[in-house]
């Protein structure tokens, strides 16, 4: 077996398509999305730093940390956009952003 065809065979088998073709099609989509991912985690990482200010001025001017009527609209714009399930990325992204208590 040559190099290429042991390559190509071992693409088949991590990507689990059945033709060449395809492999290489997931291969491909695959780093778009490592890259993607990378870029999202970045956005999440700004979010939380940008969070935090927020919350200490808040906490500063003598507020709360949570500002629950500012995170029901964040809900409604994620579920709005990405149905049922945005819902749920929403929270986790509220979580991430409120900090440690």
């Amino acid at each position: 077996m040559s190099n290429s065809t042991a390559a190509a065979k071992t693409l088949i088998e991590r990507t689990g398509a059945n033709t060449d073709e395809a492999a290489e099609l997931i291969g491909d989509a695959r780093e778009r999305i490592d890259a993607l991912d990378d870029r999202i985690i970045g956005l999440v990482q700004e979010r939380m730093a940008v969070s935090a200010v927020i919350q200490e001025a808040r906490i500063t001017s003598g507020g709360r940390r949570v500002n629950l009527s500012r995170e029901m609209e964040i809900l409604g714009q994620y579920r709005k956009a990405l149905g049922k399930p945005g819902t749920s990325l929403a929270m986790t992204l509220l979580e991430l952003c409120r900090g440690r208590v």
